[in-house]
């Protein structure tokens, strides 16, 4: 056994040892406006209670709107929730949130962008000297991480190439605090992961760890297969696609106001949007045409609901909409997967829908713009390349003759999808691994 292998065997054993259970703050619940960010939470707790079934864990949440609490109280009685923010001493706000920090063995941040509230493990750190951990979250080199990334933004190789082009000090220095002491750091995609790699960081462990939406295993059938019964869409003889803005409209969203910055994505959007969906909409007609079939346009964000029907249903023609669908409301993770269970195949420009639709064993394209940041690499580390699609060197075409494939021999699809899940598996065992052993009482 290597030295890693025994350090990890010892702090499992000292774990199993010890008189109270393992005790695990779990920093997630990033927002509720995108089934994504609420998906998270749900991924990384069953992949806790899968694989270190004796962990306590209480939730230090961002938001927990749209309906998330309920879900995540309904599907996990035993999770406790910690709310709160950080005073002017960097100590928390609320004597629960007090609580939970004096009792964690751990503070385990949950997968998003940038290493989400990083600033409250440093806080944590300093304040408690127990161990941060990091689940699957993505550090684009060139946004979010001390940089500043062009308005238009870049393919996946664009970014890998800046990259490559950084000085090894480009790391904020804050990050580089806590990255550094952190008893494991695990990159969703190896853009992220080489990146830091070429900034020297030095956590014990720093490896590919998949998002912990591909963790989750909740669906809601009863609600999600009657609205499918509701809208004549048959298992197998419909597909899902997402739309997206370039820049998400957070000022819209989250109803704050306007700042200059939002000029400048505006005019990206308006520029943008149509062409983009066109692309969506060539492929929809095809399959309408072509198969007989139907789609369901639908939201991964509350923006998406309107957005689903003004870029993606109502410029059809009349012989292809009528065999649309809109979904015009908002839903929570667990329907959505009830829904995507039954699909042919999901196609989305966001980036968690198709990670719901491999966790239900369906065939997904993320169609990638520009904008977004370097976690759609993912996507290639985990087997699913072929799958991705940079929006600006794809045509309507392209799309439809991929999604062809999938119609011509659904069951050699869905046996990649197996394959897909198989590697992430592995890796989300590792991760789990990974936390047990940090887990000191």
């Amino acid at each position: 056994m290597n030295r890693r292998g025994f350090l990890y065997a010892s702090a499992a054993a000292a774990c199993g040892a010890a008189r109270r259970p393992p005790r695990i703050l779990l920093r997630s619940s990033w927002q509720s406006v995108n089934i994504g960010d609420i998906g998270h939470t749900p991924g990384a707790l069953t992949l806790l209670q899968e694989h270190f079934p004796e962990a306590e864990v209480t939730l230090w949440p961002g938001r927990l709107g749209h309906g998330s609490r309920a879900l995540l109280t309904a599907a996990f009685p035993r999770l406790k929730i910690a709310e709160g923010s950080l005073g002017p001493d960097s100590r928390p706000d609320t004597a629960e949130l007090a609580r939970a920090w004096e009792e964690a063995d751990l503070y385990l941040s949950g997968s998003g962008s940038g290493f989400p509230a990083s600033n409250h493990a440093i806080a944590f750190h300093k304040a408690t000297g127990k161990p941060a951990g990091v689940l699957g979250v993505s550090t684009d080199p060139i946004s979010g991480i001390g940089g500043r990334r062009e308005p238009e933004g870049g393919t996946l190789e664009e970014i890998r190439a800046r990259a490559a082009r950084l000085p090894a000090n480009h790391l904020d220095k804050n990050l580089r605090y806590i990255i550094d002491r952190a008893a494991f750091f695990f990159c969703r995609d190896t853009l992220s992961l080489a990146y830091l790699k070429s900034q020297g960081v030095r956590t014990p462990v720093l490896e590919f760890g998949p998002d912990a939406q591909l963790g989750m295993r909740l669906r809601d059938d009863a609600r999600g297969l009657a609205y499918l019964r509701s809208r004549g869409l048959e298992p197998g003889k419909f597909i899902c696609v997402i739309p997206r803005l370039r820049y998400t409209p957070y000022y819209r969203v989250n109803k704050v106001p306007r700042v200059p910055e939002d000029d400048v994505k505006d005019a990206i959007n308006e520029r943008t949007t149509e062409t983009d969906h066109a692309r969506l909409r060539e492929m929809i007609a095809a399959y309408v045409q072509r198969t007989g079939n139907k789609v369901l346009a639908c939201a991964e964000m509350t923006y998406q609901v309107e957005m689903a029907r003004d870029v993606l249903v109502n410029p059809l023609p009349a012989d292809v909409k009528r065999n649309v669908v809109w979904r015009d409301t908002f839903w929570l993770p667990d329907e959505a997967a009830s829904v995507y269970s039954q699909a042919l195949a999901v196609v989305s420009v966001e980036c968690h829908s198709p990670l719901i639709a491999y966790r239900n064993g369906v065939p997904a394209f993320y169609v990638r713009q520009p904008t977004d940041t370097c976690k759609g690499q993912m996507y290639r580390d985990f087997g699913a390349g072929d799958w991705l699609f940079e929006i600006e060197q794809t045509s309507g075409r392209e799309l439809w003759e991929r999604l062809e494939s999938i119609h011509r021999n659904p069951a050699g699809a869905k046996a990649r999808v197996r394959s897909i899940m198989a590697r992430v598996e592995a890796a989300q065992k590792r991760m789990i691994a990974a936390v047990r052993a940090a887990c000191r009482v």
